[in-house]
């Protein structure tokens, strides 16, 4: 399963809008985590089973928490059992598609 995330937290204490270090936070636990990853300037993805990616999220959900009173998670996910490897080979098959278009 390949889950892409958002994690922010709300009604911090310093009354800043910027979550940069709250989102440090939860990416580092997505790191630590071991398993397949990317983050770019709007999501977290991350891949493996139901079980141990949900662990991951939720995690990195409760180490946001430290920053605020609240928490707001968006998640999508994209559950195929029996496939790995599909977040980068999505990805290999849109370029692959986008050059045969080109042809």
């Amino acid at each position: 399963m390949i889950v892409a995330f958002s994690v922010a937290p709300s009604g911090g204490p310093d009354g800043t809008d910027s979550v940069h270090n709250a989102v440090a936070a939860a990416v580092k636990v997505v790191r630590d985590s071991g398993l397949p990853n990317q983050t770019d300037s709007m999501f977290t993805t991350i891949e493996g089973d139901w079980d141990e990616v949900f662990a991951v999220v939720k995690a990195a959900t409760e180490a946001v928490g430290a920053f605020g009173s609240r928490v707001s998670l968006v998640l999508k996910a994209d559950i195929r059992p029996g496939h790995t490897g599909e977040m980068t080979g999505k990805v290999e098959r849109l370029e692959e598609a986008i050059v045969r278009a080109d042809s």
